[in-house]
């Protein structure tokens, strides 16, 4: 079977930059977005640019079920034990995972208003987002909702993390705040909140209600996206909360 060396011997309508230019990158598969990096190909079978982007995802495959969640942490040699993949290649790709991971952990600035999910997400990704322990975290708020800080709470293994409404209200007691939005990481990416995550909120809510500290949300993080308790429960019904 013949393989195209160059993405340039691919059909025009075909070539993944310029399906890119024309629908977008959210429309290219993985494979074609490496392809985009790599310019060419080779590698066993003399594969094509988009073949080698899918030969490589599948040797990454091989160490762990999600491909990608490998890539985040790739090193230059696991690349080149892969055939087709040089120096030139590799530092490529691991050039394009940091800029895309630095872009992505860029935190709004203190003082920022805090106004959706998403936006306390961007706030909190850094802290959270793509670590393999589960992190427990708290956005501090002032009165008018502007972000004065983050602080990590507690740090547990890979399936569990350890925090209590007694040590978290404490921080932002210390640190001046009148607001909070509480976060943690599902390192899994499984972003279901589990019963003892439903159960801490709960607490959290009357702890808030006690202290007179409105809690606005709480958070789960993981696999770079995001889940609001307050936006999937109930819990906030039986606590309202200032805004």
């Amino acid at each position: 079977m013949a393989y195209c060396l160059r993405i340039a011997d691919i059909p025009e309508n075909e070539r993944p930059r310029e399906r890119l230019m024309t629908y977008g990158p959210k429309i290219l598969a993985t494979a074609e977005l490496i392809a985009i990096l790599l310019g060419t190909g080779q590698g066993p079978g003399k594969l094509s640019a988009i073949g080698l982007g899918q030969h490589i995802l599948q040797e990454l495959g091989k160490h762990q079920r999600d491909p990608l969640a490998m890539l985040r942490e790739v090193t230059p040699a696991q690349l080149m034990a892969i055939p087709g993949v040089g120096p030139a290649k590799a530092t490529t790709i691991l050039a394009a995972i940091e800029l895309g991971k630095r872009a992505f952990l860029c935190r709004p600035a203190d003082g920022t208003i805090i106004d959706s999910p998403l936006v306390a997400a961007a706030a909190l990704s850094q802290d959270l987002m793509w670590q393999n322990q589960e992190r427990f975290a708290v956005l501090l708020l002032d009165v008018k909702n502007r972000l004065l800080g983050t602080t990590v709470v507690s740090i547990g293994t890979a399936t569990e993390t350890l925090a209590s409404p007694r040590d978290i209200f404490r921080e932002v007691i210390r640190q001046g705040a009148t607001k909070a939005i509480v976060a943690h990481n599902h390192p899994s990416g499984n972003l279901e909140p589990s019963e003892q995550d439903i159960e801490l909120t709960r607490q959290l809510l009357a702890g808030a209600k006690l202290l007179n500290i409105p809690l606005l949300d709480h958070l789960i993080l993981g696999n770079g996206t995001h889940q609001s308790l307050r936006e999937i429960t109930t819990l906030w019904d039986d606590y309202p909360q200032d805004d």
